[in-house]
Order: structure tokens, then sequence, then C-alpha cells
């Protein structure tokens, strides 16, 4: 299997906290279907060949979705993490993954998603997603060659024809993806009634429908952007820790260390010196 030689950095990467000498996977992703916009947000498709007695962990600081995977040994969909997300990839293998929109998680599950925050289920009990089915198309695309472009397309076809019977996307599941993406870009917003305020709910209304829709909280919803956009500046060779605490709104390099260890098991400056 040819091993990716360098990385691009995406939109994606900064919530993957991947070490760059690992060059045991590879991943491709890809867009949704231009209909399915409100649903889902993207593929990622590893595929990967780890030497017998080793691993590769992956751990990633999730963003406030659900997944959906289907790999050559099983099937789930996954709710948010709230704190770091771990896979260890072993021998050689397979996954089609798909990170929902955060409308997706309440109209698949028929349920408030805080029921599945941390937690992951066995792909043919949501209801309605004809999961076994679905599992079965794409292990049957992806068995003889995953690298193949048209194999994986294949599958992607697959999940998304899963889909289509849960559109159109409710007046609340586009709020909620609203209120998700401002925060997402808007590097300028720091605080929780900032966000009630540009929405003009209170915050309790707020409360009351991000736990339903991603099942956390608008504080952590913001806090966890600030800790993928820290990671992502953090592959920059001359980021300053200081300047990067600052530029994302804390109050010191402590703060902003103690943060950032909390949530990834490591420090700052331990992860910018995977990129030196």
């Amino acid at each position: 299997m040819p091993m990716v030689g360098s990385r691009v950095r995406d939109d994606v990467e900064r919530a993957h906290l991947v070490d760059p000498t690992d060059l045991r996977y590879s991943i491709e992703r890809a867009s949704v279907s231009p209909d399915l916009a409100g649903l889902a947000r993207r593929f990622w498709i590893p595929v990967w060949a780890v030497p017998p007695g080793q691993s590769s962990p992956q751990s990633v600081l999730q963003y406030p979705v659900c997944l959906i995977v289907v790999s050559n040994t099983y099937a789930r969909f996954y709710g948010v993490a709230s704190g770091l997300s771990h896979t260890v990839l072993e021998g050689r293998g397979w996954a089609v993954g798909l990170m929902l929109a955060p409308a997706a998680g309440y109209l698949l599950t028929a349920q408030p998603v805080r029921r599945m925050t941390d937690h992951h289920v066995d792909l043919s009990t949501v209801p309605g997603l004809g999961g076994a089915e679905l599992t079965l198309r794409v292990r049957e695309a992806m068995s003889n060659d995953p690298e193949s472009p048209a194999a994986q397309e294949q599958a992607r076809e697959a999940v998304e024809d899963a889909l289509r019977p849960r559109l159109p996307v409710d007046d609340e599941g586009q709020l909620v993806n609203a209120v998700v993406e401002l925060v997402e870009t808007s590097p300028d917003l720091l605080r929780v009634d900032d966000l009630c305020d540009r929405f003009d709910i209170s915050e309790r209304t707020l409360q009351r429908l991000l736990h339903k829709r991603i099942g956390l909280s608008p504080k952590w919803l913001i806090r966890r952007r600030r800790l993928q956009e820290g990671a992502d500046r953090l592959r920059d060779s001359d980021a300053d820790l200081s300047t990067v605490a600052a530029e994302l709104g804390y109050a010191d390099q402590a703060h902003f260390t103690r943060d950032f260890r909390m949530s990834t098991g490591i420090t700052p400056g331990q992860f910018a010196a995977r990129f030196r």
C-alpha cells in the first residue's frame, strides 16, 4: 500500500492530532452530495497497513457532530466525544467514515443526542438507517481494493442512499447547524452570551437546543473550537506559545497550556515539537 510521504493541512487536520512521522496509513477525504449538506459534512476513508506487533494510535479533538463509521471489522454510530477520541490502528484494514452535520444525530436516532455523548452503538440499532444493508453494501464495494477511487465512490454512494430518507432537515436542525457554523468560523466569539445575542435567543434556550442536538453545552462548543484552532496554529514551525494563547483569547500561556493538556494529554509545547 502506498503511504503518505507528506500531509496537506486542511480544515479537518486541526481536529486530528496527527503524528507527522507516522506513515503507516493514508486518509482520503471527500465532500458529500449537495442535497445532503444539511445532514452531513464530509467523508474520510483511512486505509492502513501496520506491521505485526505494532500499532498506530490516532487521537482526535472531535467536531461537535455524530459519526457513521463502517470498517472491515465493525459498523458503528458514534455520539460526540466530549474529550479526546482515540482509535488504534493495527494490521491491515480500512474504514469509511462520515462526519454528520449537527442536525443529523437527533434525526437519525430519534432521541436527544446527549444520550449518545461519549458512546457508540452498532449501526444496525439506529432506527430507520438500514444499518445491516448499508454495512453489506460498503463492505462489498471496498472488499477487493479499498484504495480504489471507484470502490470508495461506491461506498460513499451507499452511505448517502441510506441518509436521503431523513431529508428534509427540520427548522430546529437548521438552527443548530447555523449556531455551530458560526462558532467554528468566528475566532472572535469567546462568550456564550455573545453567541446568544447573535441569534437573539436566551442562554437557557441555547442550552436546551445544544444538549438535545449535539449533547453538550455552548461553553464546550466554544472551548472545543479554541482548542482545535490552537492545535492548528501549533503546527507552524515559528508558532510562539504566548502569542497563540493570546490570539485564542486566553488570559495567559499558563491557562492555554492547562486547557490543552487536560483535553489532549500533552502540552502545547510537546505537540508543537512534532512539527519541528
